[in-house]
């Protein structure tokens, strides 16, 4: 009890000597893994050594194949070895580890949590998004209002990663609320980070240093558990409004230091990429680059390996550059990922526009650009915009925004839950709200939505 307040207080150090110290005493596996699993938690914070005491020590663990644990700990080892250079096995699928846990009668909000984390390590977004999911699902319907800050952590970065930046928000504000409101500051300082990382993506300067501020100003931590999120947005940020040298100052530290094994460490390595070489300095890309490239090759996922083909061909030489443009397009076609896909688009239109290929760059472009808007990308489809109108195209003008953009994210989340006809006291008994607080949101967002009812609601949701 003592390591899990310490930690959800931010308290990295504390938790992490009180859990692996106690995992070493005269307990039993089962026991000494679950402590192992927070201590490794704990450790993702503190650095590459903290975590790798914690994997020799779950590694060594004489765990039953039929213990409800060992599933898990088998999928955690799989994930993170890579991280530290080393072999492993082959990642299970998520979904199989998570079958044997509840055949095994594990309590599945505490012991699937870490796995629905774990799922994100070597980009299984896909699985993080189906698992957490199922267990934000579970914890709502018996009311566990502690799992929930983590779980929708978790849930809004696979949201993201997916490029369904609303839906993050929506969630992420929900998480963070909820951190607040039982004093989880670990989770205030993430969910605060995430949702900086969105505003950067909107081009929302304000929001985003207000949010990144207020990740890391979190009483307690000398290090605050949403710094590594927080370089990130703030890198992105700068990436969009087209400051290349700030980028990338910001986004090498991220990916050299002592959080480069992160998700966001790991997964800034194309945005400094792309820095790095708009500034002519693409050696200070090489080192996170192969790195980079090893994580790929160990997730084994379809848009890792279309985003390495994207560094490659702004780091390779001109000759490779369209080969690796287009075989990156079409495993972008393949997966889930729009803005990202959006983004390959847009460096390959700048690409051809710069050898005078206008026709082609005009696809690519006018492409980038209808995904920028619609997901409210401003900076990157003024960009977009930018570079049609230099290739002698006429220039669309900024899409106008649909009337669900002017809901706070608890709104539109309410607004969501009551189109599906649910009272005010079920969306009440879902998001742990009363009745009243929903509908006030409710009554707030009606004029904004130009309806006059719930009753409308449904067509236009």
């Amino acid at each position: 009890m003592l390591a899990t307040a310490a930690f959800l207080h931010g308290d990295h150090p504390a938790a992490y000597r009180l859990l692996v110290d106690a995992a070493g005493r005269d307990v039993a596996p089962p026991h000494a893994a679950r402590m192992l699993f927070q201590a490794f938690h704990a450790a993702w914070y503190l650095g590459e050594d903290e975590l790798a005491v914690v994997v020799d020590r779950l590694a060594a663990l004489p765990l039953a194949a039929d213990d409800p644990v060992a599933p898990v700990a088998g999928y955690l080892l799989a994930g993170t070895l890579p991280l530290l250079g080393r072999a492993a096995e082959p990642l299970p699928a998520a979904a199989a580890v998570v079958e044997r846990v509840r055949g095994a009668g594990a309590d599945a909000l505490r012991d699937l949590a870490q796995l629905s984390g774990s799922t994100l390590i070597l980009g299984r977004d896909e699985e993080t998004h189906r698992i957490t999911g199922e267990l934000i699902g579970e914890a709502r319907r018996v009311g566990a209002i502690g799992p929930l800050p983590t779980l929708l952590f978790f849930h809004a970065e696979a949201q993201l990663f997916h490029g369904r930046h609303r839906d993050a928000e929506v969630t992420a504000a929900e998480g963070l609320a909820l951190a607040r409101d039982t004093g989880q500051l670990q989770w205030v300082s993430q969910l605060s980070a995430v949702l900086a990382q969105l505003a950067a993506l909107a081009g929302d300067a304000e929001r985003c240093t207000a949010l990144a501020a207020a990740a890391l100003d979190v009483p307690g931590p000398a290090r605050p558990a949403g710094r590594a999120w927080t370089q990130w947005a703030l890198g992105l940020l700068d990436l969009g409004h087209g400051r290349a040298a700030e980028a990338l100052d910001r986004l090498a530290d991220l990916t050299t230091g002592p959080h480069r094994h992160h998700v966001s460490g790991t997964r800034a390595v194309p945005d400094l990429v792309e820095a790095a070489v708009r500034l002519g300095v693409p050696d200070r890309a090489a080192e996170p680059y192969r790195r980079f490239a090893r994580w790929a090759e160990a997730g084994g996922t379809v848009w890792g390996r279309a985003l390495l083909l994207r560094c490659r061909a702004l780091l390779g030489p001109d000759g490779q550059a369209e080969a690796c443009y287009r075989e990156a397009l079409e495993l972008h076609r393949g997966t889930e990922r729009p803005f990202e896909q959006a983004r390959t688009a847009l460096l390959y239109g700048e690409w051809l526009r710069r050898g005078r290929r206008r026709t082609e760059a005009r696809v690519q472009l006018r492409a980038a650009l209808e995904v920028f808007e619609l997901r409210g990308a401003r900076p990157w489809a003024d960009r977009a915009r930018t570079e049609l109108g230099a290739t002698g195209a006429g220039v669309p003008e900024r899409s106008a925004a649909g009337p669900l953009a002017g809901l706070t994210p608890q709104e539109l989340q309410i607004v969501r839950l009551a189109a599906r006809g649910l009272t005010n006291r079920d969306i009440a008994a879902q998001l742990f709200l009363s009745p009243r607080t929903v509908g006030h949101h409710l009554y707030k967002a009606y004029p904004k939505l130009g309806v006059g009812g719930r009753q409308e609601l449904a067509g236009l949701v």
